[in-house]
């Protein structure tokens, strides 16, 4: 008997010696390992991915996708999107490649833009008119060779009466030349995901009207679909919201002599209202963006229209006549306007049940609040039933201390099911305190605690 009280003696002593063996080992080392480490078979990390549902009030799509037949319209391509989600609402032939006249100077407009905002250019910088500009035909403000006028003066020029000349002015001078311009052109065009787009030059002529000294080697014309007007459009209003400022203006004397201002294309301005020639056309809450024309494209015409804190970003293609295109447009933004509505579903900075933590090494705690760092909302019909969104989530398990307040801890997507196709909306889990860095101290006994925590949880699981 006393043998064997003996022998247990020594199996502790030997446990004993062991631990304190390994824990000197592993505070040589600087860090202490999780014992439990000893017993896995592989190293794997983890990410966690939780899905639920929200009941909010979000409303199930009964809408069909209408049809060109189902809106009586008379266009090649349509397509109506929501501007903050993207989400579609129209879509008649909205892929198919077509020339987009001067809808083409969109990428231009927005290229300056970029320029100004980026500081590369000024909008009371002076611009001297090329050769190629002078030449250049169709509608035009007739500059000619050695003019010289602002960034602003031209952009106005080119946003309200859709002068060549004055288009191609700004490309040089924002590129050196209209073709280097075109490669500009083309590789935003692909930054912004839109997968048809192949511009030529800066205005939407074809080929056979540019002046010929200063046409493209390649024998290919100017092609966009409506989807990526439509996207270049949503560009435009999301990154220079101060896009209106151009294209609401009525009419523009572009110089003191001139005996006419420009007028603007944009029949369906709501300012137009009280102008007897356009009241027709005048649409409650529009405001760009653009008109095009030549014999390939038909008439076309991308516009945008806020109501009731909803924008939509329509966009026609191929009509028939000056007026047709307006009219086509009206029925697509009615059917918008008058069947859905922008509802939100989740508030930004919301906690998320299930998600409402993200774990954190080296810090005075182990694990940091989070939030979502911005709202989401999804276009749904008018007075549906109460639906379900489901979101999934997925958390960084490599943060480690300090954390600081609003920092990405993880991200979230959630889905809204409709019969116009599934709306899926991605934002960040961000962390809603700051998490200071944990004393030696308080990790060293951290560390001792989940070393034992994870010894006897591995030795239990041997027997």
């Amino acid at each position: 008997m006393n043998n064997n009280k003996s022998r247990d003696h020594k199996k502790r002593q030997i446990l004993k010696k062991t631990i304190a063996i390994f824990l000197g080992f592993q505070l040589l080392c600087g860090a202490l390992a999780p014992a439990g480490a000893i017993f896995a078979e592989g190293e794997t990390k983890t990410t966690t991915t939780t899905t639920q549902s929200l009941t909010k009030e979000i409303t199930s799509a009964n809408t069909k996708m209408p049809t060109a037949e189902s809106l009586n319209l008379e266009v090649k391509s349509a397509i109506l999107m929501e501007a903050t989600t993207g989400q579609l609402l129209v879509d008649i032939n909205s892929d198919v490649a077509l020339p987009p006249a001067s809808m083409t100077k969109m990428m231009t407009e927005y290229i300056v833009q970029e320029q100004v905002k980026q500081g590369k250019l000024k909008w009371n910088e002076i611009v001297t008119t090329s050769e190629n500009a002078s030449l250049t035909k169709g509608s035009r403000i007739f500059l000619a060779q050695g003019d010289q006028h602002t960034v602003e003066q031209l952009f106005v020029a080119m946003a309200v009466g859709s002068a060549n000349d004055a288009t191609v002015a700004l490309a040089e001078r924002v590129a050196g030349s209209e073709q280097e311009f075109v490669k500009l052109m083309n590789e935003t065009a692909q930054k912004m995901g839109m997968k048809t787009a192949y511009f030529i030059n800066s205005t939407g002529l074809s080929r056979a009207d540019m002046p010929e000294k200063y046409r493209p080697s390649e024998d290919r014309e100017t092609v966009v679909s409506a989807r990526d007007i439509a996207k270049l459009a949503q560009h435009i209003v999301e990154d220079h919201p101060d896009f209106s400022k151009f294209t609401t203006i009525q009419s523009y004397k572009f110089r003191e002599r001139d005996k006419a201002p420009i007028i603007n294309y944009n029949w369906m301005l709501e300012s137009n209202a009280s102008i007897p020639s356009f009241k027709r056309y005048a649409y409650p809450g529009l405001d760009g963006l653009k008109t095009g024309h030549t014999s390939q494209a038909g008439f076309c015409f991308a516009g945008t229209a806020t109501r009731n804190g909803m924008r939509l970003i329509s966009v026609v293609m191929g009509t028939k006549s000056e007026p047709k295109r307006f009219i086509e447009t009206k029925k697509v933004l009615d059917y918008g306007f008058n069947n859905f509505e922008v509802k939100q579903a989740v508030a930004p900075k919301s906690v998320v049940p299930g998600a409402d933590t993200a774990k954190l090494k080296k810090g005075k705690s182990t694990e940091v609040g989070a939030v979502t760092e911005s709202a989401v909302s999804f276009v749904v019909p008018k007075g549906a039933n109460t639906d379900n969104v489901t979101f999934t989530t997925k958390m960084d398990d490599t943060l480690v201390a300090p954390i600081k307040k609003g920092q990405k801890v993880g991200e979230i997507t959630y889905t809204f099911k409709s019969d116009n196709g599934d709306q899926k909306k991605t934002v960040n889990l961000v962390a809603s305190e700051d998490v200071e860095k944990g004393g030696w101290l308080r990790l060293f006994f951290r560390a001792i605690g989940d070393f034992f925590k994870d010894l006897f949880a591995g030795i239990k699981n041997l027997f």
